[in-house]
């Protein structure tokens, strides 16, 4: 297990308790409680049905943690019901990209797992293949702005990070967890949120 797990436990737990905590967006659906964890078995049987390998702290998180519920936004999406997008090709210099839903058995470009529900059509994804992988990404599914990485180097950074920034009173649009030379396009025409 992943040293990070029982640090991680201990401050979802406390973050409801806290009184300077952030209230942040979406939490009355997750009230920072989590679904039951996962098997390992379970774990491996969504791989092959998707013909993908989940990075190993979310595959950690799952299987340690909890396989739904407390997470930024409205919460972290059971794994049963997480999508593989892929991220639209540029149509032109300067216009934000978006995310599309990847075809069956087609895994032609970068693949991204829904992990997170932002709400509209906001996505919160992981990488599951290319250059990302393992890094956490926020965009607009269908392109309003674009994409932001996370300057966290894998999903139990990312999500301490964000447990951080609750204790410390930041709410979600003040997080500035997204570093700026890793942002996949740096004119968005509206301001997007960042974890």
């Amino acid at each position: 297990m992943d040293p990070r797990i029982p640090r991680l436990r201990r401050k979802l737990a406390a973050i409801p308790f806290q009184p300077l905590r952030s209230h942040s967006f979406g939490e009355e659906q997750h009230q920072f409680g989590l679904g039951p964890k996962l098997t390992a078995a379970r774990v491996a049987a969504f791989e092959a049905e998707r013909d993908i390998v989940l990075p190993e702290a979310y595959r950690q998180f799952l299987t340690n943690i909890g396989g739904s519920g407390a997470a930024p936004f409205y919460g972290l999406v059971p794994l049963e019901r997480c999508s593989l997008l892929v991220m639209n090709p540029r149509e032109e210099a300067g216009k934000p990209r978006g995310f599309s839903r990847a075809g069956a058995g087609a895994h032609e470009g970068d693949l991204f797992l829904h992990i997170i529900e932002m709400g509209c059509t906001d996505v919160c994804v992981l990488a599951v293949t290319g250059p990302l992988t393992g890094r956490v990404l926020i965009g607009n599914g269908d392109g309003y702005w674009g994409p932001n990485v996370s300057s966290a180097t894998d999903f139990l950074d990312w999500y301490e990070r964000w447990l951080n920034h609750m204790s410390a009173g930041r709410d979600n649009r003040a997080l500035e967890l997204t570093s700026p030379r890793l942002r996949a396009h740096p004119n968005r025409h509206r301001m997007a949120p960042k974890i």
